[in-house]
């Protein structure tokens, strides 16, 4: 047992260390190049950067997230604190240390592509391994204990907002705004990927008055499973079958197809899964990283 909390000790410091490199590489190759500010800390310290030059991008992001950290030391106790200390210094002294490194693009649009996905690839990882780099996020936590109306995702938001807004005021170019919004979006994305994969499912809940006969026929044509609840209408106080099923993205046709073939009137609704865990999709314990509360 304790050599496989090591195992994972060593592997959460490993991929920190790889989305360190990969966020310093989006500064240093992509984002500061082409001035653009695209929100955080790391946005802010671009800022300052290209405002005066002699001020290394590495070295003012961990200035500025220090204040931040002994802040969120009584609200988040101090092993998350020591984490995001650690992540934070990580981050600074790679970008510092990769700053020798020639700009792959001078197309700004491309760079916030390219810079988009080495965050988005950094931020997944950090999220995977339960890791933090403090800056805005840690901020809003903060904002958040004060201010219960503002959820933490809003009070980032904001922050990152005012932290884009100023850049392109004190850059003079307003379209590192649209910049900033392709890199958000990218990142988003791409680490969406990271921590949930390509293979998304559809959960489909399908409300017919031959659930017998569906089941049965999805049964025989697709090794997912079926769960029936009983139903009511609401309006017509009529009883209906409820059916329950997760699928992958190209049995949903399929599905569809045997529902209509079944029962026309059947009411269909679909959603994509974050996650499906259990037999027949990712195993339950599959990819998870244990972790202690912080004290």
């Amino acid at each position: 047992m304790e050599k496989q909390k090591i195992v994972k000790y060593l592997q959460g410091y490993f991929f920190m260390l790889v989305a360190c490199v990969a966020y310093a590489l989006s500064t240093v190759l992509f984002l500061a190049p082409n001035s653009i500010v695209a929100g955080g800390m790391s946005g802010l310290a671009v800022l300052l950067h290209l405002l005066n030059e002699k001020l290394k991008i590495g070295m003012i992001l961990i200035a500025l997230n220090v204040p931040v950290l002994l802040i969120g030391l009584k609200f988040c106790g101090w092993k998350f604190i020591a984490k995001c200390l650690l992540t934070i210094v990580v981050l600074g002294v790679a970008t510092d240390l990769l700053e020798f490194l020639n700009p792959m693009t001078e197309d700004p649009v491309l760079a916030a592509l390219y810079g988009g996905v080495c965050q988005g690839i950094a931020i997944g990882l950090f999220v995977k391994f339960e890791y933090s780099s403090g800056g805005t996020e840690l901020l809003g936590r903060v904002i958040n204990r004060f201010i219960k109306v503002l959820k933490i995702p809003v009070c980032v938001g904001i922050l990152d907002g005012i932290i884009v807004v100023l850049g392109a005021i004190f850059t003079e170019n307003p379209d590192n705004m649209l910049y900033a919004l392709i890199v958000i979006f990218v990142s988003t994305k791409v680490s969406e990927i990271i921590l949930v994969g390509l293979d998304k499912s559809k959960l489909c809940i399908v409300i017919t008055d031959k659930g017998q006969e569906i089941s049965e026929t999805l049964l025989k044509n697709s090794p997912r499973g079926i769960t029936m609840l009983d139903g009511q209408g609401m309006y017509t106080h009529q009883d209906h079958d409820v059916l329950l099923t997760c699928v992958k993205n190209h049995q949903l046709s399929q599905l569809k197809q045997i529902v209509n073939g079944i029962d026309e009137k059947a009411f269909i609704i679909i959603n994509d899964s974050v996650e499906v865990r259990g037999q027949g999709f990712q195993a339950l314990g599959e990819g998870i990283v244990e972790s202690k509360k912080s004290e």
